[in-house]
């Protein structure tokens, strides 16, 4: 579970670096590239030897959709959550060393006052449950047998980009409890209050993911096991009368 545990916590630390350190300069979009691009590296990075989850709610689906034990899943829980947790202290500690940087900033999610746009918990919860099943629905269709799995680092990537840039506004951008979880410990107070709905809506998110994924799967194998007999050939489809054909004699010259 080391990579796990080494990888989730340079994506935290590389996205509420980037929301810490830079985030007045590149605003939402910067952010959100600089969550996405970190992904997309560590896919090919840590991904030959943990699948690269780094995100609880990746995993749950995993363990969902029955492609990993409940025990395994329950380590790379653990392994995430600690890694979170790192990663935000890492910026806590560097943070403290940088002058000119509000030491009041932790990269954590929130609603309410700490919410962009003064976002209810309603609407928090719904576009992080949102955002976080197009992500998860995203990695279950590139990560399918049928998918072409040299792209898979770039369209993961590209959909967590997107999913941040829901969700930057609205909610600080959480779409994974690991990230969440880490800058609110710090950040302690009302954000820590707050917590839960990163932690419970990505969960939600990601079993509705699942569902749909599971749906459109079997839509497709339906499809396919049509096709498939329609373009038998007839003469396949012919059953034989059973009598033997009469062998003929060449004829004499």
């Amino acid at each position: 579970m080391g990579a796990e545990f080494v990888g989730t916590a340079m994506l935290v630390s590389a996205g509420i670096g980037a929301a810490v350190f830079a985030g007045k300069d590149i605003g939402t979009l910067g952010i959100a590239l600089a969550f996405g691009f970190a992904l997309l590296a560590l896919v090919y990075a840590v991904g030959p030897v943990s699948g690269a989850h780094l995100n609880p709610a990746v995993t749950l689906s995993f363990v969902l959709s029955g492609r990993m034990k409940v025990g395994i899943g329950i380590q790379y829980w653990l392994a995430q959550l600690l890694g979170g947790i790192l990663g935000a202290a890492v910026i806590v500690v560097v943070r403290s060393q940088v002058n000119g940087v509000s030491q009041q900033l932790y990269g954590n999610n929130g609603f309410g006052e700490l919410s962009q746009t003064n976002t209810e918990i309603g609407g928090a919860f719904f576009v992080e449950m949102l955002a976080t099943f197009l992500f998860v629905f995203v990695v279950l269709a590139v990560t399918s047998r049928v998918a072409n799995s040299a792209f898979v680092g770039l369209t993961v990537g590209a959909a967590f980009t997107v999913s941040y840039l829901m969700t930057i506004p609205i909610s600080g951008g959480g779409v994974n409890p690991a990230r969440s979880l880490g800058p609110a410990i710090f950040a302690g107070g009302e954000a820590l209050s707050q917590v839960w709905v990163f932690l419970v809506a990505p969960l939600l998110g990601a079993l509705l993911a699942v569902l749909v994924h599971a749906l459109v799967t079997t839509e497709r194998q339906a499809a396919a096991d049509a096709a498939a007999v329609a373009a038998t050939p007839v003469a396949k489809s012919v059953k034989p009368s059973g009598k033997r054909p009469r062998n003929k004699r060449p004829a004499r010259r």
